[in-house]
């Protein structure tokens, strides 16, 4: 039975829930209530119950900190929180503190009933978890070397074991070595212990029931079995080994399964495992490997034709779009390779090195340090998360660095134009050729990407722009001294045309205006 705790400032609601529910029918007993949350939280040190049923609204201390407080002392303690249809959003704050069940008020037996079932099976979830881990850990803390694990070890590591030692230990052992059996070699992702083997040992006979020899190789685990006859079976009872071990450790495992064969030949058997999980190297996810999923074109040998060039290429422009899908393609013609495992990191090693001579000299010595990180890699799928980040970083450098080589050209352009306003002569290719020594074309197409309009239009615009400042500041200019002074030369009529199609009006006009504008302004 789990024990309940009832807890609202209104004592009518304690008496209507106290007396409405059968708390019994539900695997729980009523021990107490409480109508604030410092006499419930008194109640939950001297009675640890299992469960908390809780308005929000008390005085004292409300349900949302009475769960705070509560979880820092007892965590283990289920909420069930009653709010109000204003309160119900801000109940959601408990949810930091694993709070999963929430009734709106008022509530009902129904809902009620409804909470603490959902509550109570999760606690049996819970409770079976903790049985089976500490079951787990009693049986490994007990458990000693057995000759078992290194019988098993020696057949398939030491070459100089065959059929003469099986036969000294058929009398030892009470297993039928002369059926076909196979070998399951787990490799287990991530940071595991001796702990997550023995745990895969013990799951694997459980769910298994043919296990004959078991033992640890390393960082794998190895399990002998009678060949099973139900084929389809036995690869789903494979998959129920997997998913348990992953339910209560929280973590996958890769199981490669050898084909039969004779106990005299298991240390083939066990290389033929060793193979199947060099294929774990091409797989985006764990799961179970034969040697016939193994079996592929590509070999120690196999030929790899990739161009560097063509993930180097848009890296230097700068284009990661471009670069990003380079290296999907680097990525995928090694998979279609399936080269031996050392010889596909050689190859990712030589492309990154050739990335990061792109990178910013000071960071190129950083960058270089990281290359035996590629090394340790388990997967492809892990080298191209690395190199992916590594070709994000090198192109929006590149790229960055491009615009600003790009915009100090462009300011430099914008400050011949300043320099040179007055000089009819000026042009593009006057720019181009005898100040920048460029392409006219080249510059033209930069000059307009970064400022969005013509060289000629903005010189034109610029200089129709002084204009209108000198006539402002001295409504008595000429027009010829101004046509003469921003590059019109001894044109006037010229530069009267563009000041009006630019203006609106011609300077003469605008003069007047400006004179109109200055006398007001000193009158």
């Amino acid at each position: 039975m789990y024990k309940v705790l009832l807890v609202d400032d209104e004592r009518i609601i304690l008496d209507g829930i106290s007396q409405m529910v059968d708390w019994s029918a539900f695997r729980t007993e009523l021990i107490g209530t409480a109508q604030n949350g410092i006499q419930a939280y008194d109640k939950i040190v001297e009675a640890a119950p299992d469960i908390v049923v809780s308005d929000i609204r008390m005085p004292g201390l409300d349900g949302l900190e009475l769960v705070a407080k509560t979880h820092g002392t007892h965590p283990a303690v289920k909420f069930v929180l009653l709010s109000g249809y204003g309160e119900f959003e801000y109940a959601n704050r408990a949810m930091q503190y694993g709070v999963k069940h929430y009734l709106l008020k008022p509530t009902d037996e129904v809902k009620i009933a409804e909470a603490l079932r959902e509550v109570t099976e999760e606690l049996d979830r819970q409770q079976s978890r903790e049985t089976f881990i500490r079951d787990m850990k009693r049986r490994f803390e007990k458990v000693i070397p057995h000759a078992k694990e290194q019988v098993l070890k020696e057949f398939v590591t030491n070459k100089t074991y065959g059929t003469r030692d099986l036969e000294e230990y058929r009398g030892l052992f009470p297993y039928p070595f002369d059926q076909p059996i196979r070998l399951l070699l787990c490799q287990l992702e991530g940071e595991t212990d001796f702990e997550h083997r023995f745990a895969v040992k013990n799951i694997a006979e459980d769910v298994l029931q043919t296990t004959l020899l078991s033992t640890t190789i390393g960082d794998h685990v190895l399990i002998l079995i009678a060949d099973p006859q139900d084929q389809e079976s036995f690869y789903l009872r494979l998959q129920d080994v997997r998913s348990t071990f992953s339910l209560y450790y929280k973590t996958n495992v890769t199981i490669a399964v050898s084909d039969p064969g004779p106990m005299a030949q298991a240390r083939r058997l066990y290389r033929e495992t060793l193979r199947c999980l060099d294929y774990r190297f091409y797989l985006d996810e764990s799961g179970i490997i034969t040697r016939q999923d193994a079996l592929s074109p590509g070999s120690q040998d196999a030929e790899f034709d990739f161009d560097e060039e063509r993930l180097i290429l848009p890296v230097r422009s700068g284009r990661a779009e471009e670069a990003a899908l380079a290296l999907s393609e680097f990525i995928a013609e090694m998979k279609r390779a399936q080269l031996g495992i050392d010889m596909a990191k050689s190859h990712a090693i030589r492309q990154y090195a050739s990335l990061i001579r792109l990178a910013d000299p000071e960071r190129m010595d950083e960058a270089y340090k990281r290359i035996p990180e590629i090394a340790e890699m388990e997967s492809l799928q892990a080298i191209h998360s690395f190199l992916e980040h590594a070709v994000q970083e090198i192109s929006r450098r590149t790229m960055k660095r491009s615009t600003c080589k790009y915009n100090a050209i462009v300011r430099k352009v914008i400050d011949i134009v300043e320099e040179h306003l007055g000089n009819s002569a000026l042009s593009l290719n006057m720019v181009a050729h005898e100040m920048l020594y460029m392409n006219a074309d080249y510059l033209g197409k930069l000059f307009k990407k970064e400022t969005g309009e013509k060289f000629s239009n903005y010189v034109m615009r610029i200089r129709i722009q002084r204009a209108t400042e000198l006539m402002a500041a001295d409504p008595d200019v000429k027009i010829f001294e101004m046509a003469e002074r921003l590059g019109f030369g001894d044109n006037p009529q010229y530069f009267s045309q563009v000041f009006k199609k630019q203006v609106g009006c011609t300077p003469s006009e605008y003069i007047r205006k400006a004179a109109l504008d200055w006398g007001r302004a000193n009158a």
